[in-house]
């Protein structure tokens, strides 16, 4: 497979690369080679590559890492979770776009080509996001963009649906974490990743913030990634997974909701997360749920604090806010994807 050249004098024709991808990597083991693999693969040439090592108790991961020359390897003393790592790789970049992609994401070739030539169709959108595939089922899909309900639950659209190829280039709310192109300025001056979330949830309350600040999120759908899944973290329902994920729903509502949605999308939040905490599958759970839900309001304190300064960035208006989530609950319970048409004038 052909791979990208450490000594290529092509790759950045103005002397700064248009892109920085950043891959996190954790106990990725042979995933993260493939996706390296992939990268390396990219039609899209003008970018460099920045791999973190977020301290992994494996050595494996520096040493499938060396294995290519051409990505930068930055190799922390801690594990500073996705959020800190992620804003690391921002910080160290050069690119105007910051592209994140999971170590089990296995991009298609044109898949930075894509994102690069969507954001020159829309240039005054900042924030793009991928079809995810499920990597070991083809036609199935692992997300069409994050929705977020109005009852406060974040979903990854379409999740373990058939790809039936119906999705359109269109507003999402959120872009997911494991495939997504950003403004790196914007991120910057956002606050990047809130690192209190340490993993999860994080790229929902991102995207929220860009709804706050006005700042849409475009799906494009021919941007594929072939997603693996929870490969660092033990799976989806690992105790790590299902720990962070129920702490940092409460801290997403809590941190970005604007007041006059408060008193209604609270009480569905809350009706909602005892449907669901009761079925038979999550009742194995149930101690470590509740303790994620007091660690939530233990640590609510500190985001309210956070709440103050992202509301003050807000530019939507609260219809706009509440226009963007979906009231279908339907569309919550079979993880529809939501796709709106861009908004005139982006």
């Amino acid at each position: 497979m052909a791979q990208r050249g450490s000594d290529d004098k092509t790759e950045h024709p103005s002397g700064v690369p248009q892109l920085t991808v950043c891959v996190v990597a954790y106990n990725s083991g042979p995933t993260l080679r493939t996706c390296l693999e992939r990268l390396g693969a990219q039609t899209f040439r003008d970018f460099e590559a920045i791999v973190i090592d977020n301290a992994s108790p494996d050595p494996g991961d520096v040493a499938i890492a060396a294995e290519f020359p051409w990505a930068r390897l930055i190799r922390n003393t801690e594990n500073l979770g996705f959020t800190g790592a992620g804003n690391q790789g921002a910080r160290e970049g050069r690119g105007r776009w910051y592209v994140l992609l999971n170590p089990d994401a296995y991009a298609e070739p044109d898949w930075l080509e894509t994102l690069v030539a969507a954001a020159g169709r829309h240039p005054r959108v900042r924030s793009f996001t991928s079809r995810q595939m499920v990597a070991e089922q083809p036609g199935v899909l692992d997300g069409l963009g994050d929705v977020m309900s109005i009852t406060g639950i974040p979903y990854r659209g379409g999740y373990l649906n058939r790809d039936e190829g119906q999705a359109c280039e269109g507003e999402v709310f959120s872009p997911c974490g494991a495939a997504m192109m950003i403004d790196r300025a914007l991120f910057l001056r956002l606050g990047g990743f809130d690192e209190d979330f340490f993993c999860y949830g994080e790229d929902v309350d991102l995207g929220y913030r860009l709804q706050l600040a006005g700042e849409p999120t475009l799906l494009v759908p021919d941007a594929v990634i072939h997603h693996v899944g929870s490969a660092s973290t033990g799976g989806a329902k690992s105790e790590f997974a299902v720990f962070h994920g129920s702490r940092n729903r409460f801290w997403v509502l809590f941190k970005n909701t604007p007041w006059p949605l408060m008193p209604l999308v609270v009480p569905l939040h809350l009706a909602v997360l005892v449907f669901v905490y009761l079925k038979r599958d999550n009742r194995p759970h149930i101690r470590l749920i509740l303790r994620a839900v007091k660690a939530a309001f233990v640590g609510a304190p500190k985001i309210f604090r956070t709440r103050r300064e992202v509301q003050k960035l807000r530019r939507a208006s609260i219809g706009q806010i509440a226009g963007a989530m979906t009231w279908n609950p339907k569309d919550l319970s079979g993880r529809r994807p939501v796709i709106r048409p861009l908004r005139a004038g982006r």
